[in-house]
């Protein structure tokens, strides 16, 4: 992106901003329109959606300003839902995709899986992006985004896995879960680490500015690092921003810093939105004639009957429990599943070496239309009808 683009970026995202407010529309949506718009009349012409930069550069601080504002207690005593519909959940989803794409549309069993593998994570940024918006009961809140964010390093997690199949790795049951075990485990780790180490420092400072540096070193230094040695940096950025977000024990943020700090990640978040949704809604026109394909509408069929099938199941499983999930809760659950920019970076990202790889794009591009816009439009509908809407003062989780 040139200086100029850039500049027409944040301009059309502060416009886009203030009428998305006054017409009540998510601003994810009116993003994605305008970057369309950019893309139709000339503006976006030269605007790529380069996987690495998305993963590398605008994703962490999404990752991390959201799980920065995670509350501690609450979001340890769903852990055990959370956990359950980001991975076997995910896994579950990606299986659905996977078979039905191999049986309906003839892919090889290899694009099969790394299409289900990238597509069957909620997106952390659509999904936050959208609730923050639709202001819904605390725990939904909680189960929506605490999922996205565990979800998606489960997706990248089994994404790599089949890319280490598809660059000839061993297919052995012991190789693939000392792979899981070592890039989710290992993320964990890195994040924990790296969030000690920031604390360690930040509770020797109350120059908010001096927060601020450290907390973006937490960002993008424990998900570069992690990412390096092949860990989840998702699952890293995950676990720091919720280490720092919470912690207390070897030092904190100051009272007055975070404040400072919280504005300044929610600013990040505000300029990472804006970039990724109009860098989609760009490429989306660039893709519009491949996506009213039969690939397509199988595609979208299938990721939403995976998200069906794990959801309602899943949190069957906690019915008699203290843990369970409310119907209603689960009716959003399914409907707010959205996907978003890292199921493009991961589609754009896919060897070369599988022959499906442009199909796999523009049915990644066509998912992610139709969660945008069929149902980024209605979840706020879907959230009233059902009654869930909270009073905006409360924190979330």
């Amino acid at each position: 992106m040139s200086v100029g683009q850039i500049g027409l970026v944040l301009l059309l995202a502060s416009i886009v901003a203030i009428i998305s407010r006054r017409l009540r529309l998510p601003y994810s949506v009116g993003l994605v329109i305008a970057g369309i718009g950019m893309a139709l009349f000339g503006g976006g012409a030269n605007l790529a959606l380069p996987p690495d930069q998305i993963y590398t550069v605008l994703l962490p601080p999404l990752i991390f300003e959201g799980a920065l504002q995670l509350k501690w207690q609450p979001f340890r005593d769903n852990l055990p839902v959370t956990l359950t519909l980001a991975f076997p959940g995910v896994a579950l989803t990606a299986a659905i995709v996977a078979v039905g794409m191999h049986f309906l549309i003839g892919w090889s069993w290899l694009g099969a899986a790394m299409f289900g593998a990238l597509i069957a994570a909620t997106d952390p940024v659509s999904v936050i992006a959208s609730f923050k918006e639709t202001k819904v009961e605390p725990r939904l809140s909680l189960l929506l985004e605490a999922e996205s964010l565990i979800n998606d390093g489960a997706a990248a997690v089994g994404f790599a896995v089949v890319v280490a199949v598809a660059n000839g790795a061993e297919v052995q049951a012991s190789s693939i879960a000392a792979l899981l075990f070592w890039m989710a485990i290992g993320g964990v780790a890195v994040g924990a680490a790296t969030a000690g180490a920031i604390l360690l420092l930040v509770g020797r400072t109350e120059d908010h500015l001096v927060e601020i540096t450290l907390t973006t070193i937490a960002a993008y230094g424990s998900f570069l690092f992690a990412e390096h040695f092949h860990m989840s940096g998702v699952l890293a950025a995950l676990a720091a921003g919720l280490i720092i977000g919470n912690g207390n024990l070897m030092g904190s943020i100051s009272g007055d810093g975070r404040e400072y700090v919280l504005s300044f990640w929610a600013y990040v978040a505000f300029l990472a939105n804006s970039v990724v949704f109009m860098l989609i809604g760009a490429n989306e026109a660039n893709h519009a004639a491949g996506l009213f394909t039969a690939a397509a509408a199988v595609a979208i069929f299938l990721v939403f009957l995976g998200r069906v099938a794990a959801i309602y199941p899943l949190c069957a499983l906690f019915a008699r429990t203290a843990l369970k999930v409310d119907p209603r809760h689960q009716h959003v659950l399914v409907w707010g599943g959205l996907r978003g920019a890292l199921a493009l970076a991961l589609a754009l990202a896919i060897p070369d070496t599988v022959v499906e790889k442009s199909e796999i794009i523009v049915a990644a591009f066509a998912v992610v239309a139709f969660s945008i816009f069929g149902q980024g439009l209605t979840i706020p509908l879907v959230v009233r009808k059902l009654r869930l809407v909270h009073a905006p003062s409360e924190s979330r989780g």
